[in-house]
């Protein structure tokens, strides 16, 4: 009963103390799509990706009723730095669902105008009203809106009259600012931060490594059947540090803040001997900050974040053992010679193994629908010569003849001739360890590559085109590892389809190296359309350096390198959010999003047909 109470309690509180409006709330996932083509519209860099913003403490007064409720603590604030646009996962700050949405658009907008690198902590005021002020100049239509936001702001925003003197003077700045953008250059002094402005970008948090020592980059080893959960529907603070050893038993490290505020290790990649009743997710939400470290121990669950942490160190020297390739650091804006390693690696103990019987018939219809695709006879009307008579030509020159108009003498023949299809793709699979995450009860994402290579080398089988299937995964630049799956001189056997069957998770997604050597092996083909297919369940990444807007551009770089080469690039992908990133890099028709993961087998030889139709 007290607990029934304690709860009725909380959440009359809570809704008394919150000042949203759930019932015209817009949130991000749903406009993510046209956030992305607005913020690259106005001019905003084309390699940003949107993403949710993570909640922080703001530290602004609040009334008695919300420190009563503990309510209105933390809040999403939008920020950019120099890889990420954050904007708030959901807005209900209006009871109007129109505003909420126009201050997203708003939101856009102001940080596609905002400068490159970020905003600095001691600039950050003037620059977003810099911002506002050059958005209005540069796009008129934006006024109308904005006056109603800054109208409906500041009736959401504190009565300088009932606050102190100093935090009254920083609130009259800011409704200055915003009334006219340019005006303040910064805010007077106070006891306390101002009350967060809706309107305005912040300066994005800093990332965090405390580690004392490398960490081993090879991740832990985990049992197949884990569980897994995805909680990327907001960017959380975080930062690396060492695991703790445990050796001080008995000691109680004891900070004073830590009465106010707290950070602590959550075991989310969780041992099978803890409890399945704490949640990992749940008790991530709650903390401030994530301290993220790696024990190398085994794993009942693992959850899926996304993180504000940053990269790790790393040197620039180049190699000198192994396939070597370029790599471009967007940086510096330099193509930096023989910065990785690519082995080359041929599945020697697969066994081999027929197609597995839940495929046979679904390849048995795949290799019909591209037989259509197959090299015929065509023979060819009104030739001036040919093995046979063309019986329409000579029907029709005699009945002109008998007629008294003069018939030509060419074109009494019919000629045969072959057309065949002067093309071949190489399927380039990523095989990492984030492939072993599970898209269904049966299946995971490994399993659904390997179904899908297995109806693809069935199904064109049927077309004769050339191809090859090769797999990629890596950790760090000097250890990349590239399957040899299948040649283009091997042809679909029970050995093949052995070497498919014995694919597992590897480790990371190091892409661009990857894209470069199959760009090497497209290049000596004589085909005059050469297809690269890139499957793939996520962006560009690696455990050093290569994450974030460094992979995707170094990929963008190798992408453009294959289109140089003639060769074709085309990704098919399970990445829910690839939408943020994919434009940037293979075109607005270059790539596909499953939404349904289980749909690759059958849609893959089905996408094929359509790349390389006429």
């Amino acid at each position: 009963m007290e607990e029934f109470i304690g709860g009725l309690w909380h959440r009359f509180i809570t809704r008394a103390a919150t000042r949203s409006h759930p019932e015209a709330v817009v949130r991000l996932a749903d406009m993510e799509r046209s956030a992305g083509i607005l913020f690259r519209a106005l001019g905003g860099d084309a390699g940003l990706r949107v993403a949710p913003a993570a909640e922080v403490e703001h530290g602004a007064r609040r009334n008695w009723l919300a420190r009563l409720a503990h309510a209105g603590e933390k809040v999403a604030q939008a920020a950019r730095d120099e890889e990420t646009l954050r904007l708030p996962a959901e807005i209900a700050l209006f009871p109007e669902r129109s505003l909420n949405r126009d201050l997203y658009l708003w939101l856009i907008a102001q940080g596609a105008a905002l400068p490159a690198g970020g905003l600095s902590a001691d600039t950050w005021i003037a620059a977003n009203q810099q911002a506002s002020a050059a958005t209005l100049e540069a796009f008129p239509g934006f006024a109308a809106r904005y006056r109603r936001l800054v109208a409906a702001v500041l009736a959401e925003r504190p009565d300088p009259g009932k606050l102190p003197a100093d935090e009254a003077a920083a609130e009259r700045a800011i409704r200055q600012a915003l009334d006219a953008p340019g005006s303040v250059t910064a805010l007077p002094a106070a006891r306390r931060p101002p009350t967060p402005v809706a309107l305005w970008l912040y300066p994005a948090p800093v990332a965090l490594d405390r580690r004392q020592s490398a960490a081993d980059p090879t991740p832990a080893e985990h049992r197949e059947g884990s569980k897994s959960t995805d909680a990327t529907d907001r960017r959380r603070q975080a930062q690396r540090e060492d695991m703790p050893d445990g050796r001080n038993g008995l000691i109680l490290p004891f900070r004073a803040e830590s009465l106010l505020s707290f950070a602590e290790y959550v075991k989310v990649n969780r041992g099978h001997e803890e409890g399945d009743d704490e949640d990992p997710t749940r008790v991530a939400h709650d903390m401030d900050r994530i301290a993220v470290a790696q024990d190398g121990q085994d794993t009942a669950s693992r959850v899926r974040f996304d993180l504000d942490l940053p990269s790790a160190a790393h040197d620039d020297i180049p190699l000198e053992s192994g396939i070597l390739l370029p790599e471009w650091d967007w940086k510096k804006q330099v193509l930096k010679k023989d910065m990785c390693s690519i082995t080359v690696l041929d599945p020697r103990d697969a066994q081999p193994c027929p197609l597995p019987p839940r495929l046979i018939a679904p390849a048995r219809r795949l290799r019909r629908q591209l037989e259509a695709l197959t090299p015929a006879r065509r023979w060819i009307k009104n030739q001036p010569d040919g093995p046979e008579l063309d019986i329409d030509a000579c029907v029709r020159a005699y009945a002109d003849r008998h007629t008294g108009h003069v018939a030509g003498s060419d074109g009494g023949y019919l000629s045969c001739e072959r057309r065949e299809r002067d093309l071949c793709c190489l399927v380039l699979a990523d095989l990492s360890l984030s492939t072993d995450t599970w898209v269904s009860d049966e299946q995971r994402v490994i399993d659904v590559i390997r179904d899908s290579l297995w109806l693809f080398s069935e199904a064109l089988g049927a077309t004769g085109d050339p191809f090859g299937l090769y797999g990629f995964s890596s950790r760090r630049r000097e250890h990349i590892r590239f399957h040899r799956i299948k040649g283009f001189d091997e042809k679909i056997d029970d050995r093949i389809r052995g070497r498919i069957g014995a694919l597992k998770p590897g480790f990371y997604t190091r892409m661009g190296a990857a894209i470069r050597y199959a760009t090497q092996i497209l290049a000596k083909r004589p085909e005059a359309l050469r297809l690269l297919m890139i499957l793939s369940d996520g962006k560009p990444n690696d455990v050093d350096h290569y994450e974030g807007r460094y992979g995707i551009e170094d990929t963008r770089m190798s992408l453009n390198a294959a289109r140089q080469e003639g060769v074709r690039p085309f990704c098919v992908t399970i990445d829910k959010e690839g939408q943020g990133y994919l434009p940037h890099l293979f075109g607005p028709s270059g790539y596909t999003i499953l939404r349904n993961p289980a749909e690759l087998p059958a849609r893959l030889p089905r996408l094929y047909a359509q790349l390389t139709a006429g």
